[in-house]
């Protein structure tokens, strides 16, 4: 039996449970991946200042984002084709949250629908929406999310158009998957992650098929799907979703200051900092290099989340001392779920909440709310 003690062994053991295809999906980013790498490399480059003779017999790391309790400050990304990492891996990953008692978001493009994890859970989820040419389904997957009593939608700004992933293309993922034989041999020697798949409750694009009934299959959903990214949207697009939608409102891949104050201006209650784990522009910018502007830029008008590269609870911690109120886990959840579905994302968490804890602690910091700049080493950052 591996032992687990980081999220890159429970990534070790997701890349040898799950097709190469599926497992790239999630790993890789976009061109030449630079983004990608600068998101791990910026946060590591952060250095913590260690403090001693501090009292901490009272740790707290619990907080309040959007006025939800979470018990510490991590949640749970939007991702596509979860179900694929692990058989109804959307539900394992809300049962997973609601274990831990953190937020879990369903993506539009989940396997299993917004009724199925509904059904599953008894606390409210997050749910993720993109703009599409056909706002009549827009509508529909709103009142969907109101009806499933969703505590918060996520609108994703940074996909109108899709970036350029080489890796999925040379591992020849496409929706259906395109057989080559090195992609049908693999799949054949992960038995297990086939049948566990096979017998889901899904195997298609759950919040798709309702409004598709007649498509026979994943083929012409697809095909659907590229043509209704809708490249004409603008701030002015927040107005037609407030309109629809009661709760509260998140928008997600904000990496420029002008953009937040733009989204503070049109009075979203929370922003994403995020680059779309480096899979959409590549060369842009690292998220927690523009942290700090994005914190500054919003003046407050709005809570700001964390995206990109969180691999521990140190990254976590660094996210906090620039001024997030919480971060997203993506990568990292969807190794987990592939590792060990719902118990390997309750074992994600808890690292990353040990870690967090740890790492406050050996920081001189006794209260996860209280966390600013003043932990890191630098003259930057007084």
């Amino acid at each position: 039996m591996a032992v687990i003690t980081s999220i890159a062994d429970l990534r070790d053991l997701a890349r040898k449970r799950v097709p190469r295809a599926i497992f790239d999906y999630a790993d890789r980013g976009s061109y030449d991946e630079i983004t990608l790498r600068r998101n791990r490399a910026d946060l590591e480059a952060l250095e913590l200042r260690q403090r001693v003779m501090i009292d901490l017999s009272k740790l707290s790391l619990a907080t309040t984002v959007l006025g939800e309790p979470w018990s510490f400050p991590v949640a749970i990304a939007p991702t596509g084709l979860t179900g694929l990492f692990h058989r109804n891996g959307e539900i394992h990953g809300a049962r997973a949250a609601q274990r831990v008692g953190v937020p879990f978001t369903l993506s539009t493009m989940s396997i299993c629908s917004i009724e199925d994890v509904a059904g599953a859970v008894t606390k409210p989820f997050w749910f993720q929406l993109y703009l599409m040419k056909d706002r009549s389904f827009n509508e529909e997957l709103i009142a969907r999310a109101v009806a499933a009593r969703c505590s918060a939608l996520m609108l994703t700004l940074d996909l109108t158009v899709m970036g350029v992933r080489r890796r999925d293309a040379k591992n020849g993922l496409s929706i259906p998957p395109r057989l080559t034989l090195r992609n049908a041999l693999d799949i054949a020697i992960k038995p297990a992650w086939a049948m566990g798949v096979l017998f889901g409750k899904r195997r298609t694009f759950g919040n798709l098929v309702a409004r598709m009934p007649d498509t026979g299959g994943l083929l012409t959903l697809s095909q659907w799907i590229a043509t209704q990214f809708d490249p004409s949207i603008t701030w002015a697009d927040l107005e037609w979703v407030r309109a629809r939608w009661p709760g509260k409102l998140i928008v997600k891949g904000v990496l420029d200051a002008e953009d937040a104050r733009l989204a503070a201006e049109h009075g979203v209650d929370a922003l994403v900092v995020s680059n779309h784990g480096g899979r959409q522009l590549d060369s842009a910018p690292s998220t927690i290099s523009v942290l700090p502007e994005v914190v500054e830029a919003v003046e407050g008008r709005c809570e700001v989340l964390f995206d990109g590269g969180v691999q521990s609870g140190q990254d976590v911690l660094k996210a906090l001392a620039l001024g997030a109120h919480g971060c997203l886990i993506g990568k990292a959840f969807l190794y987990a779920l592939a590792a060990g579905g719902e118990s390997g994302v309750v074992q994600a968490l808890e690292i990353l909440r040990k870690e967090l804890e740890v790492s406050m602690a050996l920081s001189g910091c006794t209260d996860a709310r209280k966390i600013d700049a003043s932990i890191l080493r630098g003259t930057r950052w007084k």
